[in-house]
C-alpha cells in the first residue's frame, strides 16, 4: 500500500518534468559547448566564477518565464503584444531572430566541427543534419519528441567524464568557482560575454513559456515545474564546469590556446587520453543536434504565437503551415551559413553567443514589466527576492556590453 501511495505520488511529477531540464540542457549547445571550452583553454579557471552567477540568474528568469506561462495559459510573445502592442511585438521578434539565426547556424557549425573530427566534410554532414532535424520534428509528435529530448539531455555525461580523465585540480576549480577575477583584455571581455549569452538566452526565455502552455500544464503544477527549472539550471552549469575544468587541466596547463570544441577535443587526446577526446567529440555533436531541433522550433513557436499564426507540434503541417515554413526555413539559412567554404566556424560559435547577452537585454527588460503585473498574475506576481535576481540578471549583461564596447573603442 505504502509503494502504491508512493507511485501516485511520484506519477503525476514525472509527468510535469521535461521543460525545465530539455531548456537548461539545451543551453549547453554547440556554441555554448564552443564557448566553454574556449574559456577553459585560453583562460583556465578564471570564468568559472559567472557559471556561479548565471546559474542562480538563469534559474530565477526561468521560473518567471513557466509561472507566467502556467498562471495565463499564453506565451510570452502572446503577452507582450497584449500588453505592449504590436510594434514592441515586432521589435521583440526582429531582435529574437536576429539572435537566433545565429544560435541555428552555430548548432550546424557545432555538429561540423565534429564530423570534421572523423573525417566528414561539413558539406556533407551539414545538409545531412539539415535533413534529419527536419524530419525529426515534422514527423514526431510532442511527447514522443519530448522523451527524445530527455534522452539527450543525460548525454552529456561525456563531458563529465572527459574532465575526470584529465585529472584537474578540483579544489583550484572550486575556489575560482566562489572568489571572482578579471581581466580587461579584449579576448577574456569577449569570452565572458559568451558564457553569458550561452547560459541566459533571448530564445531560452521563451522557450520555457511556450513549452509548459503546449505542455498543457497550469498553475496547478507550480511547485513541481519550479522544481524542474532550478534542476534544469543546475544541470546545466554543472556540465559547464566540467567542460571548463577539463579544458584548463590540459589546454591551458600546457601553454596552449584553441579557437573551437573542435581543436579542445583534438587536442584532449594527447593530453588525456583517446576516451576523453572521443566523448568529447561525440558531446558536441549531441549538443549540436540538441540545439539544431530545439532553437528553430522555439523560435517558429514564438514567432507565429506573436502574429496569431496556427502552432504546434501536435498539428500536422496543412494545418500549421507558416509554423513548419519558418522552422524549415531557418534549418536551410543556418546551415548555409555553415556550408560557405571558408565560413569562420569560431566567429560563428563564439560570436553569436556574445550577441546574446546584448540582445537578452530588452528581453529581460519585458519579462520585469510583465511579471510584476498583478493585473495579469494576481497573487502569482514577482515577490522582492525575484525582483531583485531579475534586476541583477538585467545589469549583468547591461554592464558585461556596455564594458566590452569600451574595451573596442578605448583599450
Amino acid at each position: 500500500m505504502a509503494f502504491r501511495r508512493l507511485i501516485a505520488r511520484v506519477l503525476p511529477i514525472l509527468a510535469i518534468i521535461g521543460p525545465g531540464i530539455i531548456s537548461g540542457s539545451v543551453d549547453n549547445d554547440a556554441g555554448g559547448i564552443a564557448t566553454y571550452s574556449v574559456a577553459g583553454a585560453n583562460y583556465g579557471t578564471s570564468l568559472l566564477w559567472i557559471l556561479f552567477l548565471t546559474t542562480f540568474l538563469l534559474a530565477v528568469t526561468q521560473e518567471v518565464g513557466a509561472r507566467m506561462g502556467l498562471v495565463t495559459g499564453k506565451g510570452l510573445a502572446s503577452l507582450i503584444r497584449e500588453r505592449f502592442g504590436v510594434r514592441w511585438t515586432a521589435f521583440t521578434m526582429m531582435v529574437l531572430l536576429i539572435a537566433n539565426v545565429g544560435v541555428i547556424a552555430a548548432e550546424f557549425a557545432g555538429i561540423a566541427a565534429a564530423m570534421e573530427i572523423f573525417s566528414v566534410p561539413r558539406w556533407i554532414s551539414v545538409p545531412v543534419a539539415a535533413v534529419v532535424v527536419y524530419f525529426l520534428i515534422t514527423r514526431g509528435n510532442f511527447q514522443t519528441l519530448e522523451r527524445f529530448f530527455l534522452v539527450l539531455s543525460f548525454f552529456y555525461v561525456a563531458y563529465i567524464v572527459s574532465a575526470i580523465q584529465a585529472h584537474p585540480d578540483w579544489g583550484a576549480g572550486v575556489r575560482a568557482l566562489l572568489i571572482p577575477s578579471f581581466s580587461f583584455d579584449k579576448g577574456y571581455l569577449l569570452t565572458m560575454m559568451a558564457v553569458i549569452g550561452t547560459t541566459i538566452t533571448p530564445w531560452g526565455q521563451f522557450f520555457i513559456q511556450d513549452y509548459v502552455v503546449d505542455k498543457r500544464l497550469d498553475v496547478r503544477a507550480l511547485w513541481a515545474e519550479r522544481g524542474d527549472v532550478f534542476f534544469g539550471s543546475f544541470l546545466t552549469n554543472f556540465i559547464s564546469f566540467f567542460i571548463i575544468i577539463a579544458c584548463a587541466a590540459t589546454i591551458f596547463a600546457t601553454g596552449r590556446t584553441i579557437s573551437d570544441a573542435k581543436d579542445a577535443a583534438l587536442a584532449l587526446e594527447p593530453l588525456a587520453g583517446t576516451f576523453a577526446a572521443t566523448l568529447f567529440a561525440f558531446g558536441l555533436l549531441n549538443a549540436g543536434f540538441f540545439g539544431a531541433a530545439l532553437v528553430p522550433t522555439a523560435t517558429s513557436y514564438v514567432v507565429t504565437e506573436a502574429f496569431g499564426y496556427e502552432s504546434g507540434l501536435n498539428l500536422r503541417f496543412r494545418e500549421a503551415p507558416v509554423f513548419y515554413g519558418i522552422f524549415a526555413s531557418l534549418l536551410i539559412v543556418g546551415s548555409l551559413l555553415v556550408i560557405v567554404p571558408f565560413a569562420p566556424l569560431i566567429t560563428i560559435l563564439v560570436v553569436t553567443q556574445a550577441l546574446n547577452t546584448v540582445l537578452l537585454i530588452p528581453i529581460l527588460a519585458l519579462l520585469l514589466l510583465l511579471s510584476n503585473d498583478k493585473g495579469l498574475l494576481g497573487k502569482h506576481s514577482n515577490g522582492r527576492i525575484i525582483n531583485l535576481v531579475v534586476v541583477l540578471a538585467f545589469l549583468l549583461v547591461t554592464v558585461a556590453s556596455l564594458i566590452y564596447l569600451y574595451s573596442l573603442f578605448f583599450s
